[in-house]
């Protein structure tokens, strides 16, 4: 029988420590500098670049077994856009997540229009089941697409104003990239941008618990099975030693 590759084959730090290094960085509101200060307090000396190559590497790879591995998504959808600053020049952020808070997709666009609009519907609809409803905000872009789009024609389309914060489910899930955006001095180019928010959202959610709704030992299991998860995802079990 023919061994496959390791995950990690030619590289000569060990799994363990790319893997930490990956989920340090999507997970919390660190730099790629403080993450080589504190591999280098824990004695692994290597350079900030290299941080970034193993997030680009690794980062997408590890989003999407997050994402396979999670409960089948909700069956309401609720979808928002916000401005984001890409060097000076405004972009949107196109956001879906459904009734539990669970992001679904997210979708960096130049423009705010109808092809816009049905560009998401078709992305979120190539990882997610057609959903019972989508609420969204009185954007006249959301309904001329879905008009557009088979599989949505006649899914429940609920408006609500955003004035009124009762779409609270998709305008609070910009926060975390609200305040990953000021760490990181703002976002780039919208490529970078759209590759780092989509390893962002699943990771970072996949260990975000909501701890205020559990009991401490609660908490603590259920946060060492998703560590436990997150080791079968990255490979760690079968990648101890150097690769």
């Amino acid at each position: 029988m023919k061994k496959t590759k390791s995950l990690y084959h030619g590289h000569r730090f060990p799994a363990v420590v790319i893997s930490c290094a990956v989920r340090w960085y999507f997970r919390f509101q660190l730099s790629l500098r403080d993450i080589e200060e504190l591999l280098f307090e824990r004695g692994v000396v290597v350079s900030y670049e290299t941080v970034r190559r193993w997030c680009e590497k690794f980062g997408a790879g590890f989003a999407r077994r997050v994402k396979a591995a999670r409960r089948t998504p909700g069956t309401t959808w609720h979808l928002d856009e916000v401005f984001v600053s890409l060097r000076g020049e405004p972009y949107l952020l196109w956001r879906a997540v459904d009734e539990h808070g669970a992001e679904l997709d997210i979708l960096v666009q130049k423009r705010r229009d109808k092809a816009a609009a049905e560009r998401f519907f078709r992305r979120v609809l190539r990882s997610c089941p057609v959903p019972r409803k989508i609420v969204t905000d009185q954007l006249r872009s959301y309904p001329a697409a879905k008009a557009d789009i088979p599989e949505l024609a006649n899914v429940k389309h609920v408006f609500v104003k955003a004035a009124a914060r009762v779409n609270n489910r998709a305008e609070n899930s910009h926060q975390p990239t609200r305040e990953r955006e000021r760490r990181m001095r703002g976002f780039r180019a919208p490529k970078r941008t759209q590759a780092f928010l989509s390893s962002f959202g699943p990771i970072r959610q996949h260990f975000a618990l909501k701890r205020h709704l559990l009991r401490a030992s609660l908490y603590r299991k259920e946060l060492a099975e998703r560590f436990a998860a997150w080791h079968r995802f990255t490979e760690l079990a079968q990648n101890p030693s150097p690769a």
